[in-house]
């Protein structure tokens, strides 16, 4: 896996891999920040949440579950003094459909013990919790 990180102004960074997919970030301090795109520790949740949100889901299809919506919901607290990182992530899921509580609950516990390494590298340096869901 290889990315490549471009400068384009301002502290404004165009990320692509190597399939020419493109994402940008900026920073978010002031007065640094363009306000042009999500800061890299933003990414890092945004990260977090599609990261598990695809293992969740997934699992959730093959446990034969009517999935009409889903979404993820990251907060995180970083220290104060540097490097900021993430002290405390919080993860919401949630799931609208016929879905069975006890299936969803075992897709979340797979993603969070098993699946997501993102989870994985934050529960080293952060207290990582989750709540989930269901709305019929």
């Amino acid at each position: 896996m290889k990315v490549e990180v471009r400068w384009i102004g301002k502290l404004v960074f165009v990320c692509e891999n190597e399939k020419g997919k493109t994402i940008v970030m900026d920073s978010s301090v002031e007065p640094w920040t363009s306000n042009a795109a999500p800061s890299p520790m933003e990414v890092l949740l945004m990260s977090l949440g599609a990261c598990t949100g695809m293992d969740v889901v997934s699992i959730l299809k093959k446990m034969r579950q009517n999935i009409e919506e889903f979404k993820v919901i990251v907060e995180g607290k970083r220290r104060e003094e540097h490097p900021k990182i993430y002290t405390e992530v919080k993860i919401k899921y949630v799931a609208k459909g016929d879905i069975d509580e006890r299936k969803l609950e075992k897709a979340i516990r797979l993603s969070y013990d098993k699946y997501c390494p993102i989870i994985s590298i934050l529960k080293q340096v952060a207290k990582v919790s989750y709540e989930y869901e269901i709305q019929r």
